[in-house]
């Protein structure tokens, strides 16, 4: 049987992707720039493609993999113990998980509540969701968008199972401050779990650059953040984002192993063999643990800092540049990777619309990730600096395309919507919609009944936003159900 027909398939369906390799597609993607590290890793990958770490025993190798890169990340970030999950959303699902079970059974608390800053990942909503935890969500400073301890402490009640911070929030890159959180946290004997995931191995290792001599100058000041601090009690941190692994690869870090098993599935109750699971999964691929393994083992502690030093230097070099740029400015002085990039308001000549600026910059081979208006924070895009964007000639190209693209935005003008569209979409009902409103409001929004999404998504961008957050919550299901379709 020959493979290539089908291999032949899986790249004529990759081509239609934004590209993994190169540094142009700034979300969901992260990559060193070094050479032969994919290769290395699919080895890795493929030598255990076969095990399964659901049993252990069987399969020791699981074990010692494991324990090496929690011995790794303990040693750059703190805590006495962790479990290699599939990803971020998965290591923040088990910290939720973790904090509910460990109030339930050590202060009885039946109806546990979870405190976070409206920052925080989507991740912990769905894991309140999940496990019948009810959400109290603090307001940011609209001036830093970072929590404010009073705020947090304030929300803290007799039901509070666990506090979450960011070390750094996604949608603005700053850091929570996390000593003052975790300090009210422990204060009233409730957990504090950071929220590292997208910041811990390039932050860790960026401090680790300052503190060995790498910055004879502007060393960057790096906040606390990490299970140091007192009253952390446990930390997410990815392995598939700054520590450049195949994805499928995280790690969830506790202060000691007696916070862990509280999080962890024991049943023997059944006539079957006796189930441990440490994850939320139940079979568990032992590839992406090998590949991260792999990687981290070839690239070392001294190439994450290096990594992690021409990261930082990228994102001071496009932070300045962008605030050169006429009609652009950022939200918040980046203190990690993180950009967030929104129109500015005061610049002269006509109004430049941000979605239309990434709609301009895809056209020139860029991806640039758009964020909607949301409470003190406005319509903004989202730029994850990896290794690969960190030369001084793929920055300087960014910053013209950008630049270009704010100038052919600002000619097109920006996407307005119809008042009377916002009027009627305020007045239904998201748990009621019929089948037939549901139509009628995707198509607003220019989805149309075949599923397929417009080249162009400012239009879209721009309605969603402005619907109710519940309504937009509804139907967006919607619209990607209509994208899988058998």
């Amino acid at each position: 049987m020959t493979t290539d027909p089908i291999l032949s398939r899986l790249a004529t369906l990759r081509a239609s992707d934004l590209p993994v390799r190169g540094g142009r597609t700034m979300a969901y993607v992260y990559d060193s720039g070094l050479d032969g590290l994919e290769e290395l890793a699919n080895a890795a990958h493929a030598a255990f493609a076969g095990v399964n770490g659901l049993d252990m025993t069987a399969f020791p190798s699981v074990v010692e993999l494991e324990n090496d890169l929690v011995r790794r990340a303990t040693a750059l970030l703190g805590g006495g113990a962790g479990t290699f999950t599939s990803g971020g959303t998965e290591s923040c699902l088990l910290a939720v998980l973790t904090a509910r079970q460990h109030a339930r059974r050590t202060r009885g608390v039946t109806d546990p509540e979870l405190v976070l800053a409206d920052t925080a990942h989507a991740a912990f909503h769905k894991a309140a969701e999940l496990f019948g935890l009810r959400v109290v969500s603090v307001p940011v400073d609209p001036a830093t968008f970072k929590v404010r301890p009073a705020d947090l402490a304030a929300a803290i009640t007799d039901r509070t199972a666990l506090v979450v911070v960011s070390a750094p929030s996604y949608a603005h890159g700053v850091i929570d401050p996390v000593p003052e959180a975790a300090a009210e946290a422990a204060r009233r004997g409730v957990l504090c779990h950071v929220d590292a995931c997208i910041g811990g191995w390039y932050l860790g290792h960026l401090r680790a650059a300052v503190q060995g001599g790498g910055f004879t100058q502007d060393a960057p000041e790096i906040p606390e953040f990490d299970l140091s601090v007192p009253g952390v009690t446990s930390l997410s941190v990815d392995l598939h984002k700054y520590a450049y692994t195949a994805k499928g690869a995280s790690l969830l870090l506790f202060r000691d192993a007696e916070l862990r098993r509280h999080g962890w599935f024991a049943h023997s109750s059944w006539p079957g063999y006796p189930v441990v699971n440490s994850t939320l999964q139940g079979t568990k691929p032992a590839g992406p643990l090998a590949a991260a393994w792999a990687v981290t083992e070839h690239i070392g502690a001294e190439g994450y800092a290096a990594l992690s030093t021409r990261v930082h230097r990228a994102v001071r070099d496009l932070a300045e540049g962008i605030e050169r740029i006429d009609g652009l400015r950022l939200l918040a002085r980046p203190e990690a990777s993180l950009l967030a990039v929104a129109a500015d308001d005061d610049a002269e000549g006509a109004e430049v619309d941000v979605f239309v600026v990434a709609d301009e910059i895809r056209g020139s081979g860029w991806y640039l990730q758009p964020q909607p208006v949301f409470g003190a924070s406005p319509a903004n895009l989202h730029l994850t600096v990896t290794a690969a964007v960190a030369d001084e000639e793929t920055v300087g190209l960014l910053l013209a395309e950008l630049e270009k693209a704010v100038g052919r935005a600002r000619a097109a003008g920006p996407v307005r919507v119809d008042p009377a569209i916002v009027e009627a979409a305020a007045a239904l009902d998201p748990d009621a919609l019929t089948p037939e409103e549901v139509e009628v409001a995707l198509a607003l929004a220019g989805v149309g009944a075949d599923g397929r999404l417009p080249e162009r998504m400012a239009p879209v961008l721009a309605v969603l936003q402005a619907l109710p957050p519940k309504l937009g919550e509804r139907l967006l299901p919607e619209v990607i159900g209509r994208l899988y379709q058998p």
